[in-house]
C-alpha cells in the first residue's frame, strides 16, 4: 500500500469514534478493542485511511459506490443545487425541479408501466414504503384481509422494524423484535445449496411449488405480496435458478398477489441494466424498490416504484378530504435528487452499463480461477455483484465451525494487501465500482487468492481446518 502526506489525527479520531459513534452490524466487544479503520479520503475506485495508506474497494463502499469517488461534477450538482433551492417539503401540493425530473427519469427507465415513483432516503425506507402502499392498495380495493407478506430464508431487506421484518436472515434479529405474524418464508433459491440428488431444473420446481403451497396454506385472500431481490445481496449473492423470478411472478399474479423487485442492491448498473428485473430476468414485477447506486451514494435516496396500476388505487381519496399519509420530511429532497440526475447522466453518458456487460464476465471467469483452493466451496454471482463461499469440504460442503471466523479472516488478509473485501459470515462478497478496469481486477483476484493461501494455513495452525 502506499502512503500520502495527510494531516489527520488518526488517534484522536479512532479514540473520538470508539467513544461515540454506534456502528451499523457491529460486534461491539471487538470493537472496543480494535476501533475502525478511519477512511478519510477517496478517489476513483480508491479509499485512503486517515493514515495515507490506499486500498482498492472490492465493496463499492457498501454495494452502492457505482460510479466511482471522487467525482468532481457530482460534487458541482449538489452544490449548485444547495446554493439554488437547499430544500423544500414535497408534502401536498408543492414539489422541486430535481424531485420532477428524477421521477420522470425513473418513470423512462423502469420496466413496464412502472411510472410513479415515491421518495425516500434508503432501501429500508422503500421496502417500509412498499409494504404501507401495498396494504393500502388492497384496502381500497376493500380486501382487507390480505395483508401477509412472503419472504425468503436469507433475503434481505434493510433494518426498519418493519423491513427487519422481511428480512430472513435469522442471524441479524437475534435479540431484536419483529412482526411475525406478518411475514412469512419460502426457501433461499440457492442453487448451490440445494438438496443432494436433486437437479437444478427439479430444485426449481419444488421452489415455485413451496410458494404455491405457502399462499395456499395462508389463504390466498390473505396474502398481499411476494418480495424477493433479483439477486440476494447480503443473503450470500445468490442467483436463483433460471425462470424462477417469471415463475414466481405468475403464481403471484394467479392468487391476486402483487410482486414486489427489491432491486436496491441490483438497479443502476451492477449488473448491466438499469434495472435487472426485465432486461436480465425476464419479468416485469408490480413494485421495485431502489436506493444504493441511484446516486451512486453521494447522496442519501431511495425510490419505490409503482405500477400504473396500483396508482390508479391508492391516488383515489378513501373518504371525504381523505389523503395519502404517508412520507418523510427528507421524501424527493431536492439535493439528493440533483444527485442521482448527475448520476445517471454520467452512468448514460459514459456507457457504464457496457462496461458492465463487457469487463463483468471477465470479473466472474478471473473470481472462478479461485476454485481449485482447498476452502473455495464456491464462487457465484452476476457481472459485479459476486461471492466466494469458504468451506472445510468441497465434496461435503461442510462449513468451518463459525469461531473460526474465515470470512473475516480473508478480509483482514485483503486488506493488509490493498484490497477491501466484505465478510459475511464464512463468505467473501465483492461490489465493487462499475468503474473498475480488468488491471484492477486482476490485482483483486491476485490478492484475494494470496489471502486466502495465507488463511488456510492459518486455520490449519489453530486446529480449525485439517487441509
Amino acid at each position: 500500500m502506499s502512503a500520502r502526506n495527510f494531516n489527520y489525527d488518526t488517534k484522536d479520531i479512532w479514540q473520538k469514534d470508539i467513544d461515540h459513534h454506534i456502528h451499523p452490524w457491529t460486534d461491539f466487544s471487538t470493537f472496543k478493542e480494535t476501533g475502525s479503520l478511519v477512511v478519510a479520503e477517496s478517489e476513483g475506485n480508491y479509499i485512503y485511511d486517515s493514515d495515507g495508506n490506499k486500498f482498492l474497494d472490492g465493496i463499492g463502499g457498501l454495494w452502492c459506490v457505482n460510479i466511482g469517488y471522487g467525482r468532481d461534477e457530482m460534487a458541482q450538482a449538489m452544490a449548485d443545487q444547495a446554493r439554488r433551492m437547499t430544500y423544500y417539503s414535497s408534502f401536498g401540493h408543492h414539489t422541486t425541479v430535481p424531485a420532477a425530473e428524477l421521477a420522470a427519469k425513473l418513470a423512462e427507465l423502469a420496466p413496464g408501466n412502472l411510472n410513479h415513483v415515491m421518495f425516500g432516503t434508503g432501501g429500508s425506507m422503500a421496502n417500509d414504503t412498499a409494504v404501507r402502499m401495498i396494504h393500502f392498495y388492497f384496502n381500497q380495493l376493500g380486501k382487507k384481509t390480505k395483508k401477509k407478506i412472503i419472504t425468503r430464508t436469507d433475503g434481505y431487506h434493510g433494518s426498519t422494524y418493519l423491513a427487519m421484518t422481511l428480512t430472513g436472515i435469522d442471524f441479524d434479529h437475534i435479540g431484536f423484535d419483529l412482526a411475525p405474524d406478518l411475514v412469512h418464508r419460502v426457501s433461499n433459491p440457492n442453487p448451490y445449496r440445494r438438496p443432494d440428488g436433486m437437479s437444478v431444473d427439479d430444485f426449481l420446481e419444488f421452489l415455485i411449488q413451496e410458494l404455491e403451497d405457502k399462499i395456499l396454506e395462508l389463504g390466498p385472500d390473505n396474502v398481499a405480496a411476494f418480495f424477493a431481490d433479483p439477486v440476494m445481496g447480503a443473503g450470500g449473492v445468490i442467483v436463483p435458478p433460471e425462470g424462477y423470478h417469471q415463475r414466481a411472478l405468475d403464481v403471484c399474479h394467479k392468487y391476486g398477489m402483487l410482486y414486489v423487485a427489491d432491486e436496491v442492491v441490483t438497479a443502476f448498473g451492477r449488473l448491466g441494466h438499469f434495472f435487472a428485473s426485465e432486461s436480465v430476468f425476464g419479468m416485469v414485477p408490480d413494485i421495485i424498490t431502489s436506493a444504493k447506486g441511484l446516486t451512486s451514494a453521494y447522496a442519501p435516496l431511495s425510490a419505490t416504484i409503482i405500477s400504473d396500476e396500483i396508482y390508479d388505487v391508492i391516488s383515489k381519496p378513501q373518504c371525504e378530504g381523505g389523503m395519502f399519509t404517508h412520507g418523510f420530511t427528507y421524501s424527493g429532497h431536492p439535493v439528493c435528487c440533483a444527485a442521482a440526475l448527475k448520476n445517471i447522466e454520467i452512468i448514460e453518458r459514459e456507457n457504464i452499463c457496457g462496461h458492465i456487460l463487457d469487463v463483468g464476465p471477465y470479473l466472474e471467469e478471473q473470481l472462478n480461477t479461485l476454485r481449485d483452493l482447498p476452502i473455495v466451496g464456491d464462487v457465484r454471482g452476476k457481472c459485479f455483484m459476486m461471492c466466494v463461499e469458504n468451506v472445510a469440504d468441497k465434496e461435503t460442503k461442510e462449513l468451518l465451525p463459525p469461531e473460526a471466523a474465515v470470512g473475516n479472516r480473508i478480509a483482514d488478509a485483503c486488506e493488509k494487501r490493498g484490497v477491501i473485501v466484505r465478510p459475511i459470515a464464512h463468505l467473501n462478497v465483492l461490489s465493487p465500482p462499475l468503474t473498475l478496469t480488468r488491471d484492477q481486477i486482476d490485482f483483486m483476484v491476485k490478492t484475494l487468492r494470496d489471502g486466502i493461501i495465507e488463511v488456510q494455513e492459518g486455520l490449519k495452525k489453530d486446529g480449525y481446518w485439517n487441509g
